[in-house]
């Protein structure tokens, strides 16, 4: 497969139109069944063994051992074709997930069986990084290659949107609910007044794979590595947006750390968090805001065992929702797809809109498909 060039850069041949959209996602569990193989998956090349994968079956096991991210999935392709079709936009929208059914190969085989050859691919993932982003590149490479596709479908991968208003307002709209709930949970207990953290979390990652990516000139600029600088402004913009946010504390921490607990991950953890803040805050609003849906790690890590640190240190609680499916996130998605699809005036159908200040551009710096985050297609 040749990549589609990133905007502003493309050659002078005439590019086709993209003729369907894809939906990439992670893919989980439908059931008990589903676990062990879906852990595999996710492990592949680590040799895990199936004991290990078992420990963490049990977070899927409680929940009769599915995932909602299928099902979420399933509920926002169905938005985006309705969004879609209101604009009379007439592209297919397909779904394909990295470790579990529908598998990318048989999306991309049904995608040229059905006549498609160039195709708008849009990842559930809202950040540059590389399992957020460059983990899904060299799959569908590898994919490609192996469907025997090469050559025949082109993939042209949207742009990063966590600076976008289609992640950042329903996320500001969130914040505020949730600051409203917990006050209220302070009043109802006879603690009116007591001050509240927000706790904006996203999922950590290695250290060290954190301090590889790039460009200097954003670690220069927030004193931290790229990965966590992306967050740090989403949650500062997202501070200043919502009033109810005026002169509360706030800080970005992290969730879901895996593998040898002698490597070094991103801190802190967010029930180290809420334990160490208790003494000074009678209540936490817990921000997913590294996530655009629900899924396992955000129901165990959060919905239980957050929520269970925040009950034994005497605090008032609330988890806001991810964007999901909300009107302005569907509609926001479809906008920044439009930058990618010409009407018949050779002009942009839809444009997103930069909430969050700064030159996010070249975030991957390491001048392969991991910067290639948008490419052109007319």
């Amino acid at each position: 497969m040749t990549p589609a060039s990133p905007a502003g850069s493309a050659s002078g041949t005439q590019q086709a139109r993209c003729d369907a959209i894809l939906l990439a996602s992670f893919g989980g569990p439908e059931g008990q069944d589903d676990v062990i193989p879906f852990l595999r998956n996710v492990t592949r090349g680590r040799g895990i063994p199936d004991e290990r994968l078992e420990e963490v079956a049990t977070h899927y096991r409680a929940n009769g051992g599915v995932s909602p991210i299928n099902e979420q999935n399933r509920r926002l392709k169905a938005a985006l074709e309705a969004e879609l079709a209101e604009r009379e936009i007439e592209l297919p929208v397909y779904w394909g997930n990295r470790n579990w059914d529908p598998y990318f190969a048989d999306t991309f085989r049904q995608m040229h069986q059905d006549g498609h050859r160039r195709v708008l691919v849009l990842v559930t993932s809202a950040y540059v990084g590389y399992s957020s982003n460059d983990q899904y590149l060299e799959d569908f490479d590898r994919t490609l290659a192996e469907t025997g596709l090469e050559g025949e479908l082109e993939l042209v991968k949207v742009r990063e949107f966590f600076h976008d208003k289609a992640f950042t307002r329903p996320n500001a709209e969130f914040l505020g609910a949730g600051i409203d709930d917990v006050r209220a949970q302070l009043v109802a207990d006879g603690r009116d007044g007591e001050p509240i953290k927000v706790l904006f979390v996203t999922h950590s990652i290695p250290t060290a794979a954190a301090e590889k990516q790039g460009p200097e000139r954003i670690r220069e600029l927030f004193g931290t590595d790229v990965y966590t600088a992306q967050h740090q402004a989403v949650a500062d913009h997202l501070m200043d947006e919502v009033p109810q946010a005026e002169g509360l504390a706030h800080q970005v921490v992290f969730q879901s750390r895996s593998g040898d607990p002698r490597t070094p991950w991103l801190e802190p953890d967010i029930n180290d968090q809420i334990a160490e803040d208790a003494a000074a805050f009678g209540g936490v609003v817990v921000m997913p805001f590294g996530f655009v849906s629900d899924h396992m790690e955000v129901m165990w890590d959060l919905d239980t065992e957050a929520k269970e640190t925040a009950e034994e240190h005497g605090m008032a609680f609330h988890r806001a929702p991810t964007t999901g499916v909300h009107p302005a996130f569907v509609s926001g998605l479809v906008d920044i797809m439009g930058e990618y699809l010409r009407g018949e005036d050779g002009e942009p159908r839809t444009s997103g809109e930069q909430t969050v200040a700064g030159d996010w551009s070249d975030l991957t710096g390491d001048g392969g498909w991991g910067t290639l985050r948008q490419g052109e297609a007319s």
